[in-house]
């Protein structure tokens, strides 16, 4: 179950909301934790280039800088890659998009997951996060 908010019909993540955490954590084990992590740790020596030049997988815990960015910009990756225009042309990842195998509804809810996973300061330190304000 994904969240709209009433005024926008707009998606979000809710990293309060059980079911939608639940629905996430098992498409986060099926789709994102052979590159994340079972515990969102990511690959080793995520911050050095492999020897093709592209980096590993980021952690998604506290350690990693997923929650330095809004919960639109997490989705926009999520869903399209570490592509251009999201990223630029010289920047090499092996992180394709989702699209063609998750639903927007899908993708809000593994972001819901990962976001349940921080600690609360962090959540709060996340740009664009208010607690009833969408971020798509």
């Amino acid at each position: 179950m994904c969240i709209a908010t009433p005024a926008s019909g707009q998606m979000r993540a809710d990293p309060e909301n059980p079911e939608q955490v639940a629905q996430g954590k098992g498409l986060y084990e099926q789709y994102c934790a052979s590159c994340h992590g079972a515990n969102l740790e990511g690959e080793a020596n995520w911050r050095r280039r492999k020897p093709n030049g592209r980096l590993p997988a980021p952690p998604h815990d506290r350690s990693g800088h997923t929650w330095h960015h809004t919960d639109s910009q997490i989705f926009e990756v999520t869903k399209r890659g570490v592509k251009p225009p999201l990223v630029s042309e010289r920047y090499q990842s092996d992180m394709d998009g989702f699209a063609e195998k998750l639903r927007d509804a899908e993708i809000w809810a593994i972001i819901a997951y990962i976001k349940s996973r921080w600690p609360q300061d962090i959540r709060e330190r996340q740009p664009g996060t208010t607690k009833n304000q969408p971020q798509q």
